[in-house]
Order: C-alpha cells, then structure tokens, then sequence
C-alpha cells in the first residue's frame, strides 16, 4: 500500500503538520491537493495562499462557514461530508504527488462518512500518491491501515485564548 500518513489527538497541530509537508512539496515543484472535510471558511491562511501557489498547490471545502456539531451532525453536514468523498476519486485522476485529507479522521469519527468506505477508497489510490489523514479521534481502523501514525497530544492551553490570524487559521 502506498504511504499513508495519519495524525490525530486532542492537540493542535495535525492540519498544520499537513501543510508543513505540502510547502515542502510545492518546493520541489510536486503537486498538493488539500481536501477539508467540515471545513468552508475562506478566510483561512491555507485557502487564502491557494491562488499564489498554482499550478501546484490546490485546496477544496466540503463544509459550511459554522462549526459542526460533533454530537448531531447536520443533514447539510452529511451531504457536504459525501461530496467531499466523492471528489477524492477526481483530486486521484489529477495525479497529486501529496493527498492531504483534512479532517477526514473526525469525519469518520462522528460518522459523517463510513470509515470502511474510506477505507477502500483508500486502498485504489495508487502507490504513487502520498496520503495524510487528519483529524482528531481517527478511528482504530483508520490507524491501522495507515503507515505512520502521530497522535499529537496538548500538554498545556491556556485558560482563556483568542485565535490569531497567520497561527490558528
């Protein structure tokens, strides 16, 4: 099976590790497509950068501007989690050298999308595509199927913390 990458915890990092690996991709000229489950604001950094970084770097949103409601997701949450999963079979026939699925864990985990289907989505991605999971609480067979498998885990947040623009999005 081709490298599969999978990050999950309670801490943060796991989107931004994935953008760490696209840059350096973009670097040596390889192509990066992102696409964020549960995800629609355009206001965020690595949407915003998309245009400047063409040909190479190319993100798509299935989810609405609102957080979801982890525990009673939304039949608008669903619709937009299935065409997010239907897209991976196009983002495929584009040939990216980097797949970054963003949220798809805490996708699966609430039950937007159907971890078994994912799953053997994920096994007819040719070897050549490097694939990173995302998301907190992946599920046990998400893990397993993977080739690497980071938890990130928060040590320390402060009380109190207002997001920042260029650090938290």
């Amino acid at each position: 099976m081709k490298n599969i990458y999978l990050w999950t915890g309670n801490g943060w990092g796991k989107t931004t590790s994935s953008l760490g690996v696209a840059l350096r991709a973009i670097g040596h000229k390889k192509k990066v497509i992102i696409i964020q489950f549960m995800k629609g604001r355009k206001y965020i950094g690595e949407y915003k950068i998309s245009k400047k970084l063409k040909p190479y770097y190319n993100i798509y949103q299935f989810g609405r501007k609102d957080f979801v409601n982890l525990k009673n997701p939304s039949l608008k949450d669903r619709i937009l989690a299935g065409k997010g999963f239907e897209f991976i079979d196009k983002a495929v026939k584009q040939k990216p050298f980097l797949l970054i699925l963003d949220e798809i864990n805490l996708a699966c985990a609430i039950k937007l999308l159907d971890t078994v289907k994912v799953i053997e989505k994920l096994k007819k991605i040719p070897d050549k595509i490097t694939v990173y999971l995302t998301g907190r609480y992946a599920p046990k067979k998400l893990i397993n199927i993977a080739d690497y498998v980071t938890e990130i885990k928060a040590r320390k947040h402060p009380r109190f913390y207002k997001t920042r623009k260029g650090i938290d999005y």
